[in-house]
């Protein structure tokens, strides 16, 4: 059992952690850099301790600083989060030697899964489809264009340490790839730490959908599948539960692929299958796994009743799975807009600066590190909170999504606010008819002013 965890992260996860682990009785240290000493989850842990500088290369992704502070806590168990060090084979590894709890999978399931090429190979081991690419990354360009010749344009180069769309790059043609591997190589150092990279078919209009697993080591089972289509340079924006487009059959096999592949590797905590699944055809194909919890995790808690976050720290507790896979159930529709402090008027800039004023909607959950009065801060990612609405089937959650946002008010910053108040009108959308490129194809004819 958990005495004391500590939270290697920030922002509105790290609020949603230290909420979590207090449902369960659980105090919490959160490790702060500079800029977030009076952030909304340092105000609501139990203890902080402060890591580093406010650039994240010396603070939240500096190994040695994080393992320093974690010791200085006491902690016995460390919740990743997301990004940062969630899937960092090499702070696990620390974490295991030091002989405290990792909240995830262990060293050499990251190792297996969590590394987005050997992800490949391990899923085409269990039988699972995967598209077209390298055999693991590729070595330098002169390797990329000989293996690229191959799978043909265009195609996607692909951090082999990423997650959260960073570190993805477009080729066309062997022109367009040697432009862009070294960009995606050097996003991905930055974001990740690994420059690796390796080389995927490009499928533009499929569907992107996600599994939801939990694993105790030995046992997995699914929470039913997510939709994450509507996404701007390769971020998700807006993501539902269930996938309504997606037939009942090719859901029986999408979730059984998933959890068929976890138990493969013995997985351990939270995760999550992504994949392509094309209209036309009915395919679906898996490209990633991502070994942690994911930004848009309260969809599935909001149809099936479970606590992700929880689930998580009860399971590296070391209790096995209570639930058998017929007693997971799904009821009504999720839909989750993430809200980022980016001006849609001026190309998505940042706009970080003083919230002078925060009004929530009643009665909608709405996970944020917003607070009257909080500086957002220019070093992280832009998200500042998610807006959750659910409803008895998805054209009843789209009227509680335009409530929703009509209530919102969030003032001293320019937000993503008025992109999704867009959305939730535009036909397509309300119709289901989109796919992971037709979000950037309908910006370019509907700018937003």
């Amino acid at each position: 059992m958990i005495t004391k965890l500590f939270i290697a992260n920030r922002g509105e996860i790290a609020v949603r952690i230290i909420r979590a682990a207090r449902g369960l009785g659980i105090p919490t240290v959160l490790g702060v850099s500079e800029a977030d000493q009076d952030s909304l989850a340092a105000r609501l842990a139990d203890q902080t301790i402060l890591i580093g500088p406010a650039r994240s290369s010396e603070s939240y992704l500096n190994i040695p600083r994080v393992l320093d502070a974690i010791l200085a806590s006491g902690a016995d168990a460390v919740h990743p989060g997301y990004g940062f060090l969630s899937e960092n084979e090499e702070f696990v590894t620390a974490l295991e030697t030091m002989g405290v709890t990792f909240v995830g999978p262990r060293a050499e399931t990251i190792r297996a899964m969590g590394d987005k090429a050997a992800a490949r190979r391990t899923a085409i081991a269990a039988g699972v489809p995967v598209v077209p690419g390298s055999d693991g990354p590729v070595a330098d360009l002169a390797s990329a264009i000989t293996v690229a010749a191959g799978i043909g344009y265009p195609l996607m180069i692909k951090a082999a340490a990423g997650g959260g769309g960073r570190g993805i790059r477009v080729a066309g043609s062997a022109e367009d790839l040697a432009a862009q591997m070294p960009v995606a190589q050097a996003e991905a150092l930055a974001a990740f730490g690994d420059g690796s990279v390796y080389l995927e078919r490009y499928v533009p209009r499929a569907r992107h959908v996600e599994v939801q697993i939990l694993g105790d080591g030995t046992r997995s089972l699914h929470l039913f599948e997510r939709e994450c289509s509507l996404q701007r340079k390769r971020q998700k924006v807006w993501e539902e539960a269930p996938a309504v487009m997606l037939p009942d059959a090719v859901r029986a096999r999408l979730c059984a692929s998933a959890v068929a592949l976890a138990e493969s590797v013995g997985y351990c905590g939270a995760g999550t299958l992504e994949y392509l699944y094309e209209d036309d055809t009915g395919e679906f194909f898996f490209i990633e796994m991502n070994t942690r919890i994911q930004v848009e995790h309260p969809v599935t808690e909001e149809i099936t009743g479970i606590d992700l976050v929880q689930a998580q720290l009860r399971i590296a507790g070391g209790e096995a799975l209570w639930l058998t896979q017929d007693e997971i159930r799904t009821r009504g529709h999720a839909i989750e807009v993430r809200l980022n402090a980016e001006n849609p008027a001026r190309k998505f800039m940042p706009q970080p600066g003083k919230v002078s004023g925060v009004k929530l909607p009643d009665g909608v959950r709405f996970d944020t590190l917003l607070y009257e009065g909080c500086t957002v801060a220019p070093f992280y990612d832009s998200l500042i909170g998610k807006l959750i609405v659910t409803g008895a089937d998805r054209q009843t959650a789209l009227g509680a999504l335009a409530k929703a946002l009509d209530g919102l008010e969030i003032t001293g910053i320019a937000t993503t606010r008025d992109l999704h108040v867009a959305l939730a009108r535009a036909a397509d959308v309300r119709s289901g008819n989109v796919h992971s490129r037709w979000l950037e194809d309908w910006l370019e004819a509907n700018p937003i002013s």
